[in-house]
């Protein structure tokens, strides 16, 4: 059973996360389930607002989980709502609660409750590491809880524990994983003519920053734009943003210096459309990661990057220390320096379609959908 939020957040990003590990675990043989079950309102697109009206959420479920085979083996229920449930019964679900062998509570998205204790193994897999750890350090009982409830927890931290990484494990112990792709939904696609660097994501996003031991770690990722904001200007390679700032003076300061932006929201609704294509249509990513996770060395990765590579589009990727686990110099690179980005672009369109070959090529050897499910599943004793 697998539990997201891909109703309540319906974009391109969020939903193939969860399809991704859907495809894995299905593909494996598993009889597979996704379920939304807590009391949080989904998000309307159309009507822009949070909404105890489901109807988007259910059909954007049901349109997705269709489309990659588990048709009728989904559910979505507003917890605490008498009838708000859709897919199966509420007696189906419960049925459904005490014959899972396996939850998989992705980005923990799900406030666990007494009905879903039944289920024996109860894994936390965390996709934004780093946060959560500092939380706890600093005494959160409500990351305590949400952790205390499950039986397992699993990190993308790839670099946890190693002598380079600052984040505090408070004695906890993780397990790795890392971002699974489905490699027939999203098929190499080579354009040598194809013009721009490009990443899809936010710009600011204020209220997530935290103190630990007296220093302040970014949640926002402009304050790592800023620092390689002149790079259109250094070299002869269009470079294009797919987000919006809502302050005016981001989009002027990043406009002015040579950043094409282009609108998220309607791409990002067209989950195997549009949002996809944008991927196909791009020359390679260009991306920056967030304060916590490059000063801490998390060793996080982006599930977009790992869209890009399968894509075979080289990714240009700001160093958390995925390096001490993937390999670079070839269709991936890592930097710290804004000398060292424009290397790494200069080397990818010096050889573009050998990049392009190796970025897929990575992309199956370290992150096929079936793989990555398999190891966490052999990692948890239930293979």
């Amino acid at each position: 059973m697998v539990f997201g939020m891909m109703g309540r957040c319906p974009f391109g990003g969020q939903t193939w996360l969860y399809l991704n590990w859907l495809r894995g675990l299905q593909r494996l043989g598993h009889d597979v389930w996704y379920v939304e079950d807590d009391s949080v309102w989904p998000y309307d697109p159309v009507r822009d607002t949070p909404t105890d009206d489901c109807l988007y959420a259910v059909q954007h479920l049901k349109t997705c989980c269709e489309r990659i085979g588990l048709k009728g083996r989904w559910v979505f229920r507003l917890a605490g709502v008498p009838g708000a449930c859709w897919g199966i019964s509420e007696a189906e679900l419960a049925e459904l609660y005490n014959s899972a062998d396996i939850l998989l509570n992705i980005v923990g998205a799900v406030a666990l409750r007494e009905e879903h204790l039944v289920i024996p193994v109860r894994v936390y897999l965390e996709c934004d590491p780093v946060t959560a750890e500092l939380a706890l350090a600093n005494g959160a009982d409500f990351t305590r809880e949400a952790f205390d409830s499950h039986t397992h927890l699993i990190t993308y931290g790839e670099n946890y524990g190693a002598a380079d990484c600052g984040v505090p494990l408070n004695g906890r112990i993780y397990g790795k994983t890392r971002q699974p792709i489905d490699l027939d939904l999203w098929p190499y696609c080579f354009d040598a003519a194809a013009p721009s660097f490009t990443t899809i994501g936010h710009y600011r996003q204020e209220g997530s920053d935290i103190t630990y031991k007296g220093e302040t770690y970014h949640w926002s990722k402009h304050h790592e734009w800023e620092k390689f904001i002149t790079l259109p200007s250094r070299l002869r390679q269009s470079f294009e943003l797919a987000m919006m700032p809502s302050d005016p003076q981001d989009q002027d300061f990043l406009t002015s210096n040579g950043w094409k932006l282009v609108p998220p929201f309607e791409m990002s609704l067209d989950i195997f459309g549009a949002y996809a294509n944008y991927f196909r249509q791009s020359r390679a990513e260009f991306t920056v990661a967030k304060d916590q996770n490059v000063r801490l060395r998390s060793g996080w990765f982006s599930e977009r990057d790992v869209c890009y590579l399968a894509t075979g589009k080289p990714v240009v990727a700001q160093d958390t220390a995925f390096s001490n686990i993937l390999p670079t110099g070839e269709g991936l690179f890592s930097f710290q320096t804004l000398e060292q980005a424009i290397s790494a672009i200069d080397a990818i369109n010096s050889d573009y379609e050998k990049h392009c070959r190796a970025a897929r090529a990575i992309a199956e050897e370290f992150f096929d959908a079936r793989k990555v499910a398999r190891r966490l599943l052999e990692d948890l004793g239930a293979a």
